[in-house]
Order: C-alpha cells, then sequence, then structure tokens
C-alpha cells in the first residue's frame, strides 16, 4: 500500500496495527482451509480451497501459500474486476435484447406522449379533425401477430435477429416514440438502466419470497404498471462455489 508512506505519527502506528490484524486473520483463515483440503468434493470448494488444491496438484503451477494470500487479500480488499463497468455493455448483446424484450412487452408509456394534428387529415380512411388529441397505441402495436412470432411470449431471441433498436425508425417498434416528439433522453436512459440491470445480475441472484410466484398483470393507465407489486430477494451470487470453478 504506496499510500501508507504518507500516514505518519500515531495513524502510522493504527494503522500498522491494524494491517498485522488482518494478516492474522487471512492466515487464520488460510490454515483451516488447508486442513480442509480433500475432505470436499470439488462440487463443494469455495474459491480458496480451490486454490489451494491447485497449488498442491500442479507442481508446475507458480503458486504458494504466499501468492493465494496476496490473491485472495487483492480481491477481497482491491476488488479486482469485480463489478461492471460501461465499457462492458456493448460485449452483453444477450441483456440488451432483454432489455428490448421487457419494453416490448412492458412499454412504460402504453399509449406514449399525447399528439396534436395542426391541421385535418386523412390516416388509413379515417378523418382525423385538427386539433385532435392522438394516443398512439404501441402496447398493442408491440403484441401485433402481423408483425411479430409469438407476440406474447418472452423471447428476447428475436432482438438477436434483428437490428430495431430505441430510435424509431421503424414503427413496430416504439418505446419510445418516433420523429420529433422522440424521448430526448433514449442514451442515457438505455445505458444508465442497462448498467444498472447488469450491476444487479452480476452480483445477485433473484428470488421469489418463498410460496410466492413472479406475477406479471398488468394494471392499465397512462403509465403502466403490474396488478401486484414485483418482490424479489437478492442472493450473493459468489456464495456459490460452482462460480469460482467454472
Amino acid at each position: 500500500m504506496m499510500w501508507g508512506a504518507t500516514v505518519e505519527g500515531e495513524e502510522r502506528t493504527s494503522l500498522g496495527n491494524e494491517l498485522k490484524t488482518l494478516d492474522l486473520l487471512f492466515d487464520r483463515v488460510m490454515e483451516s482451509h488447508v486442513k480442509m483440503v480433500g475432505k470436499k468434493t470439488e462440487e463443494e470448494e469455495d474459491f480458496l480451497q480451490y486454490l489451494i488444491r491447485v497449488k498442491d496438484e500442479d507442481e508446475k503451477a507458480p503458486l504458494s501459500l504466499t501468492h493465494v494470500k496476496s490473491l485472495l487479500m487483492d480481491m477481497v480488499l482491491g476488488g479486482v474486476d469485480t463489478i461492471v463497468e460501461e465499457s462492458h455493455l456493448p460485449k452483453l448483446p444477450y441483456l440488451q435484447a432483454v432489455m428490448k424484450e421487457t419494453l416490448r412487452l412492458h412499454p412504460t408509456l402504453p399509449l406514449l406522449v399525447p399528439h396534436r394534428n395542426s391541421e385535418t387529415s386523412v390516416v388509413a380512411g379515417y378523418t382525423v379533425p385538427k386539433d385532435s388529441k392522438i394516443f398512439i397505441n404501441v402496447w398493442a402495436i408491440h403484441r401485433d401477430p402481423k408483425h411479430w412470432d409469438e407476440p406474447n411470449e418472452f423471447k428476447p431471441e428475436r432482438f438477436l435477429e434483428n437490428s430495431l433498436d430505441f430510435n424509431g425508425g421503424d414503427f413496430k417498434y416504439l418505446p419510445f416514440g418516433s420523429g420529433r416528439r422522440i424521448c430526448a433522453a433514449i442514451n442515457m436512459a438505455e445505458r444508465l438502466v442497462l448498467f444498472n440491470i447488469a450491476s444487479l445480475l452480476h452480483s445477485f441472484d433473484w428470488v421469489a419470497p418463498k410460496g410466492q410466484k413472479f406475477e406479471v398483470e398488468e394494471k392499465f393507465g397512462l403509465v403502466l404498471k403490474l396488478k401486484s407489486p414485483l418482490v424479489a430477494i437478492p442472493v450473493p451470487r459468489l456464495s456459490d462455489p460452482k462460480l469460482y470453478t467454472a
């Protein structure tokens, strides 16, 4: 810890004592795990047991207990590659497809923002008088079987097979509207929502409360909401030892 050289006096002594305590803690944890090597199946091992086993099994592996402890401290204290970064988002096409499919089935504004025509118009044989308040039913458009295979099914894969995006260029997919009245914050919303979803999925598994199921029945209004609140319980993913041996 190079920044430790800037600490002086009592703070330096206190910092040194804390680091010694932390080092002893890691030593005790490693000693207990060394004793457990061979007593568990590979499926039951945690990350530390896996490293110790690899060190002992592979004579060519340049690993010692000191290396193992350093790696463990680096991961616990430094958080090496443990979080999602914005640069990762372009490498997550399926997650992007999930977000697009979610907005297809459950658009936030099912009727978009109201429009008003500045002059009388004829659309598909219907006369729309001047100054009419016009709503675009994107909920129905997004579920139209003329444009979507199995429109009521949640199938993110459909967005891996086409180039549909949020810019409103294709009138069968308009979660943010189109033209001059399109949502001005699309780019920010897309990145922010995708980043938050990726971070939550990376860090946790999500399960329904015991005895309950996920319900996605909707309650209609100007803003689309679920009929019943969606409740999900986060479970730390790193508690699953299989993640370390995959």
